[in-house]
C-alpha cells in the first residue's frame, strides 16, 4: 500500500514537472557597453533560467565613434561579423529572450549574425532592447521579418539613461507575457490628442532638454494617470516635418522623464 502511494506521488510530481509551466527558457543576449547586460541579468535573476552572451570573433573596440565607423562599414559592404559560438544551445529551449541595444533604429548588428547562423524555427521569442532615445518598434518588426520561423512575442525597451527603473518594469513586463504570477496594473487609455498647453509644454521640455539631439517640438498631447503621476503621449514635429511620439512620465514630485520615441 505505501509502495503504490509512493508511486502515485512520484507520478504526479514527474506529471508537474513537464507541465506547459515548465518551459525552458534561455536568455540570450548582446551588449556593447555593458547596459544591455545589465538588463539581460535583471530578466535572467527574475526567471531563474539560463543565460549566454552573444561575442564577436573580432570584438567592437574604441570609442562609439570608433564603434559606428566598423559597423557602417560592414553595412556598406553587406556583411556582418563572425561570431563565437553561444555556450548554451537554443535548441534546447522552448523561449528565448533576445537582447540587444539600438543601432541605427534597430538591432544591433551582432543580431543579425545570430538570426543568420541559427535555427529559430518553433521558437517563442521575447525581444528586449536598450536604447538612447527609442527602437523597440523598428527592431521587433525586423526581427518578424529575418525570424520568420520563430513566433515573436512582444518586447520590453528602456532607455539607458532610466537602466535604473529596469527591474519594476521587467516585473511588470513578465507577469503580463505570463512568465511570473503577480498582478498587472491596469491602465487607461489615452485621452485624445489635443493641442499642448503650456503647462504640458513645460513638462515635455524638462523631460527632453537634457536629450543630446533636439526631439522637436510638440503639437499636440494624449494623457492618463498612473500610479504616483501622469503619462503623456505628444505628437512632435522634427526637422524636415518628420513626425513622431514621445511618451513621457511625469511622477509626483519627480522630474518627468521620457520613456521613449516612436518614430
Amino acid at each position: 500500500m505505501i509502495k503504490k502511494l509512493l508511486l502515485t506521488v512520484f507520478a504526479a510530481l514527474m506529471f508537474a514537472s513537464c507541465s506547459k509551466g515548465e518551459d525552458k527558457i534561455l536568455v540570450v543576449y548582446y551588449s556593447q557597453s555593458n547596459t544591455t547586460k545589465t538588463l539581460a541579468e535583471e530578466i535572467q535573476k527574475q526567471l531563474g533560467c539560463d543565460i549566454a552572451a552573444i561575442e564577436c570573433l573580432q570584438p567592437y573596440e574604441g570609442d562609439f565613434g570608433q564603434v559606428i565607423q566598423r559597423w557602417q562599414k560592414e553595412q556598406q559592404e553587406g556583411r556582418t561579423p563572425e561570431l563565437k559560438p553561444l555556450s548554451k544551445k537554443v535548441k534546447d529551449y522552448d523561449v528565448i529572450f533576445l537582447g540587444y541595444p539600438i543601432w541605427g533604429g534597430t538591432y544591433a548588428i551582432p543580431v543579425a549574425s545570430l538570426l543568420r547562423d541559427t535555427d529559430f524555427g518553433g521558437k517563442r521569442l521575447v525581444p528586449f532592447c536598450t536604447f538612447g532615445s527609442g527602437g523597440l518598434n523598428t527592431s521587433v518588426a525586423d526581427l518578424q521579418k529575418n525570424a520568420q520561423n520563430a513566433q515573436i512575442l512582444e518586447g520590453y525597451g528602456v532607455r539607458q539613461a532610466r537602466i535604473a527603473k529596469a527591474p519594476q518594469e521587467v516585473e511588470q513586463f513578465l507577469i503580463k507575457l505570463g512568465f511570473k504570477k503577480g498582478t498587472v496594473e491596469q491602465l487607461p487609455d489615452f485621452s485624445a490628442q489635443a493641442e499642448v498647453t503650456d503647462a504640458e509644454k513645460d513638462i515635455f521640455q524638462q523631460a527632453c532638454s537634457s536629450y543630446q539631439m533636439p526631439l522637436g517640438t510638440p503639437s499636440t498631447v494624449g494623457s492618463r494617470q498612473i500610479k504616483g503621476g501622469t503619462e503623456y503621449l505628444f505628437t512632435v514635429e522634427g526637422m524636415g516635418g518628420q513626425k513622431s511620439q514621445i511618451y513621457v512620465i511625469a511622477k509626483d514630485g519627480e522630474t518627468p522623464e521620457f520613456t521613449q520615441v516612436v518614430r
